[in-house]
């Protein structure tokens, strides 16, 4: 007598269905990067009312003391997102401390916030000196960049400020010599 194979029918279904599963949550993941990617970014007027907070914040001083935002106001501004574990950030660092002291005397001011732990921010800074302030800006300065345009909380991230206030360019990644040259002109 031979016996049959028994086929479980819940097994094949099961299978079926976490298919299904899967392609569905591929689906709708798919859908929502779509829209992510396409929707629009933050508003000039978002991004107005981060300007106006901005001038108000203070951020401790690796080296100790206050940096006062304010105290940039009026002048063109470019403020940099960064962190000492971020190659990019790390890389374009000496071009910025350059662009600072070939642009200060037109006005230009380079600031840096750094979204890291302040004993890894001093032990950079003792390393590499910049000739432009930089503030303890931690975990907050992501929210803040967020704020100031940084949809993703990638770093580096610039943004460049008139000497009237505007925001006139946001940048995610790296910056070129190019670019700079071209912020300077609009500045």
């Amino acid at each position: 007598m031979s016996e049959s194979p028994v086929v479980n029918s819940s097994g094949a279904g099961r299978r079926r269905w976490l298919w299904a599963s899967a392609a569905g949550a591929a689906a709708v993941a798919g859908a929502g990067l779509g829209w992510w990617r396409t929707r629009p970014q933050g508003t000039d007027g978002e991004a107005g009312a981060a300007l106006s907070e901005l001038w108000g914040l203070k951020f401790d001083r690796p080296g100790g003391g206050e940096l006062v935002l304010a105290d940039f106001k009026g002048k063109p501004l470019l403020i940099n997102f960064w962190a000492t574990w971020c190659p990019p950030c790390v890389e374009e660092l000496p071009m910025l401390d350059r662009f600072q002291r070939e642009t200060s005397a037109n006005g230009w001011q380079v600031l840096g916030l750094a979204i890291d732990q302040p004993s890894s921010v001093a032990r950079f800074l003792s390393r590499t000196p910049l000739g432009f302030p930089v503030g303890l800006a931690g975990l907050g300065g992501t929210e803040l960049a967020r704020a100031m345009g940084n949809e993703n909380g990638g770093l580096p991230f610039s943004v460049v400020i008139a000497a009237d206030g505007r925001v006139i360019q946001r940048k995610m990644g790296q910056i070129t010599p190019q670019e700079l040259a071209a912020w300077t002109r609009s500045g």
